[in-house]
């Protein structure tokens, strides 16, 4: 082989290995960043990672929410109508969180089933509904009316 081809090879093998490295670098640290999106019925069902950080999210239970009056501990329950999370959170809520009102929630499921969370986000209109949370809420719907149907047969 010319000295001057297998330099050019050399190189290119070179970039390829660095090239992949790289890769695998990012991959590794978007692997451990990433932040899935559970609904309560997949929470309940044994779906999300125990431990790891999540983002769970549906309605706030009406009458469910419960402030400690000694801290800004605050616990409530979020559901999507067919299943039910309990939601532990110490901080400042946002202004437009509320009952009966969308929510999004970042933080970890623990192995007692309550999940911890380290952010809460709450709509920012009347008429917005986080996607994530539309789109369970619209699944357990039909999923109660299939099972209705059936149930009537």
């Amino acid at each position: 082989m010319h000295p001057q081809r297998k330099q050019r090879l050399m190189i290119v093998v070179f970039i390829l290995c660095v090239a992949s490295l790289a890769a695998g670098l990012l991959g590794y640290a978007l692997k451990e960043n990433i932040n899935l999106f559970y609904p309560p019925a997949e929470i309940v069902s044994g779906k999300a990672p125990v431990g790891k950080a999540i983002r769970a999210g549906g309605m706030v239970q009406e009458g469910s929410v419960q402030r400690a009056t000694d801290s800004l501990k605050t616990r409530f329950v979020v559901t999507d109508y067919s299943a039910v999370v309990t939601v532990e959170y110490e901080g400042i809520l946002p202004d437009l969180f509320a009952e009966g009102e969308g929510v999004v929630v970042s933080g970890k499921l623990a192995e007692d089933g309550v999940f911890y969370a380290s952010e809460v986000l709450a709509k920012h209109d009347e008429t917005y509904m986080p996607p994530e949370v539309s789109d369970a809420l619209t699944k357990s719907a039909a999923k109660r009316a299939e099972l209705e149907e059936k149930g009537s047969l």
